[in-house]
């Protein structure tokens, strides 16, 4: 039985998602056990029966469209086979059954719909990304007014964990003054930085306001997250999100 995160978010019945946690799989250390990443050095046919595992588990209505996540901002449409594997960190669609997938392990999922149910989106969001305009991306390929848009904030290193140098703190405030509120001093030249504030500024900065989750730490929880900055060498969850009838 595979253990999952539920988001909790006023979203529209016909809007299912998922985040799965690092439990019920088939992987061996260090990537037990549900590895969904076939990038991290876990074998390949072990990868493929975790991802045979999730779509049975879920009853998923299609085989996820699986990016080649490149911290950059591309945003691709879950509408085609050429999609699969393209080098992107946002998916999103307006078709029914198409499911909209991204991996990570301390890197922030964003999850996206519509409130009339007839949009999602899925978005890999980690530092880097996030300066770059990754939700803003995300949001503008949605195409619909921001009011009008719900975002879910997934598992992700949480701000007393997630350590980044002088350069990534003066990034993100001069795109963003309010973003020092996002940092807090450690050690010289270093800061803590909040990942799931600095998202929720950028989403309300672009008019999204109905924003969720962002409660859970991947690094301190090593039972059920993975975490790269923890182990270096783990594997992958999976945040997916698709339009039912």
């Amino acid at each position: 039985m595979l253990d999952f995160i539920l988001p909790e978010w006023t979203a529209p019945k016909n809007i299912h998602a998922y985040t799965t946690t690092r439990r019920g799989g088939y992987s061996q250390f260090p990537y037990d056990s549900l590895n969904l990443a076939d990038h991290v050095g876990d074998m390949a046919e072990t990868v493929a029966k975790n991802r045979a595992l999730l779509q049975r588990e879920l009853a998923l209505p299609s085989e996820p469209i699986w990016l080649q996540q490149v911290h950059g901002i591309e945003a691709v449409a879950a509408t085609t086979v050429e999609n699969k594997n393209r080098c992107a960190d946002a998916v999103y669609t307006d078709q029914v059954g198409k499911v909209c997938v991204v991996l990570t392990a301390d890197c922030l999922p964003v999850l996206f719909c519509d409130k009339a149910g007839t949009k999602v989106a899925a978005a890999h969001a980690g530092w880097r990304g996030l300066a770059a305009g990754i939700l803003e991306q995300t949001v503008t390929a949605l195409a619909c007014p921001p009011q009008e848009i719900l975002a879910w904030l997934g598992p992700a290193i949480g701000a007393q964990a997630f350590e980044v140098g002088e350069e990534v703190r003066e990034t993100f405030i001069a795109q963003l003054p309010q973003a020092t509120q996002a940092f807090t001093p450690s050690r010289s030249h270093h800061w803590f930085a909040d990942l799931f504030l600095l998202a929720r500024q950028r989403l309300q900065q672009l008019g999204v306001q109905e924003i969720f989750g962002g409660n859970d730490c991947t690094y301190r929880d090593a039972d059920r997250f993975y975490s790269y900055r923890r182990d270096k060498t783990t594997g992958r969850m999976a945040t997916l999100i698709w339009l039912g009838e």
